[in-house]
């Protein structure tokens, strides 16, 4: 097999450091184990960003998620383990990740994780007429 799973988030240097700007990644099919069960969850992650200096590299990402396939995780320990590492890896001015898992004995679980630097604020939302 040409590639593997792997912890390692790689990064490049964000084209436009001077503008906040929104990156949206939608992974639909991540997947981890129950820890209770060992049956697999599934999910569809959406990460949404605003980059500082870094951006993560798509391949990158993808090989990260993939190395949740055989790990047994509440999903809001996942969710919140992952944005951890992503902030970790790209230091963003904002970063919400998004975890819709599909349902499971009847119950369905979204869960949402943000980070904001510090010193970053929103900046006002621009309604067009």
């Amino acid at each position: 097999m040409p590639s593997a799973p792997s912890r390692s988030l790689e990064t490049f240097d964000n084209p436009q450091p001077g503008r906040d700007y929104t990156i949206r990644i939608r992974v639909p099919e991540f997947t981890c184990l129950c820890p209770k069960t060992g049956q697999p969850d599934f999910a569809e992650l959406t990460l949404e960003y605003i980059p500082d200096r870094l951006c993560v590299e798509l391949k990158a990402l993808k090989l990260y998620v993939w190395s949740y396939r055989d790990e047994g995780a509440f999903h809001e320990a996942v969710t919140n383990r992952i944005l951890d590492d992503l902030v970790e890896a790209t230091k963003p001015r904002f970063m919400r990740l998004t975890a819709d898992f599909n349902v499971r004995g009847g119950i369905d679980t979204t869960v949402v994780a943000e980070h904001r630097a510090p010193a970053w604020a929103a900046p006002s939302l621009v309604e067009l007429p």
